[in-house]
């Protein structure tokens, strides 16, 4: 298994030094790779905390293998999670054009009027105003105007979901509609047992806050026995959201990784979660952030000299190799698509070279991939203030 999947891995890691200096322009292709199919979870360990972790410590360049019901073992008293707790919507709606032709829409954000972006697969005849039917249902979708072509994701269009009175429909109406918006490389059929359970898997323990259209993946590993063994080791546990967009799964096409136009998501950073990281860092613990997406909330809110801003707004933070992390010291993480921003992101935190070869270490050891897969602690690194 180690053989093919990992050959490009390990032929990054032969990149002459030059590719390694801070100040150098790398390259996307150094964060592509190969991986077995096999690798990728179609569905989640049971009990989720039997999934593998792999712990890794910058600082002493140690890594151990364990599984995440251990994660307490590699935490200290006074430590403090910090965890997203965004509800991934429904967001994902069925329907047939009059000429019977199926037509799948992805809700984004609404606008003030009331309109939403939309990713519709196939639009290539999809006109505007048209209205298409959804199933099992009585609504339909309008589809106003088409704001972008169509790419590898389908094209954007700026719909409304009505009502079969004409009236626009609830976000209420929405949650009954619609369906889960699963990664593309989660193979469901129609009939699937587990597409019922999907609604659950694909949610962590936190969610509470609607508006994703992905699942913050790192948190669906947590489970009451792993927050019960953290609460007797003393460790904490604060919140952020950040809502979740389609381009966490885009891959970077650029050349060049500063060339990728990042994505932007909405957050917010409540003063509870600041005060709580504040008597953190008072007692001389740690902030470890539960996914990437926790991490970009906290540096995106970060001031240089390291303190935080409470707020809500939209972010397009990019962090990438070279970037500095003021406020996060551990980082519990999934393994990520090749060239994603994801990728990017944990290399900017641990290194590019040790990072790319700890995915080499964990495609040897056959742990599993991305939303339903396996995960990684990394630890032990010196903030950058």
């Amino acid at each position: 298994m180690g053989g093919p999947a990992a050959q490009p891995l390990k032929k990054c890691l032969r990149l002459e030094s030059g590719l390694w200096d801070p100040l150098a322009r790398l390259k996307t292709s150094l964060f592509d790779f190969q991986l077995d199919p096999a690798r990728i979870a179609q569905e989640p360990c049971t009990p989720r905390d039997e999934a593998r972790l792999l712990c890794h410590s910058v600082g002493r360049n140690q890594t151990w293998h364990t599984r995440v019901r251990e994660l307490a073992d590699f935490l200290a008293r006074g430590d403090l999670l910090v965890v997203n707790d965004t509800r991934v919507r429904r967001a994902r709606l069925l329907g047939r054009r009059q000429t019977q032709g199926a037509v799948e829409f992805l809700l984004l954000d609404a606008d003030a009027s009331g309109h939403f972006r939309a990713m519709v697969k196939p639009a290539k005849r999809l006109k505007p105003m048209e209205c298409v039917q959804l199933e099992g249902c009585t609504g339909r979708v309008r589809a106003i105007e088409r704001e972008m072509a169509a790419g590898e994701s389908g094209a954007i269009w700026k719909v409304e979901v009505l009502r079969k009175d004409g009236e626009r429909a609830s976000l209420q109406d929405l949650e009954q509609w619609g369906s889960l918006p699963l990664p593309p490389y989660i193979r469901r059929s129609p009939g699937d047992a587990r597409i019922v359970q999907d609604e659950s898997h694909y949610q962590t323990m936190f969610a509470a806050r609607l508006g994703a259209v992905a699942a913050p993946t790192a948190g669906l590993h947590f489970t009451p026995r792993v927050l019960d063994a953290l609460r007797q080791r003393g460790v904490e546990l604060a919140r952020v959201t950040l809502h979740v967009g389609p381009g966490t799964f885009r891959p970077v096409e650029s050349e060049e990784i500063e060339g990728h136009p990042m994505h932007t998501e909405a957050y917010e950073l409540g003063a509870e979660c600041v005060q709580a990281i504040e008597r953190c860092r008072a007692r001389g613990g740690r902030v470890i952030a539960i996914g990437t997406t926790s991490a970009r909330v906290l540096e995106h809110c970060a001031r240089p000299d390291g303190s935080l801003q409470v707020g809500s707004s939209t972010t397009q933070l990019f962090l990438r190799p070279g970037s500095a992390f003021r406020v996060v010291d551990a980082l519990f993480t999934n393994f990520h698509l090749p060239r994603s921003t994801l990728l990017m992101l944990v290399s900017a935190f641990a290194g590019t070279e040790r990072t790319l070869a700890l995915y080499l270490e964990a495609i040897e050891r056959e742990y599993r991939f991305f939303s339903y897969g396996d995960a990684m602690l990394l630890m032990d690194r010196t903030r950058d203030v």
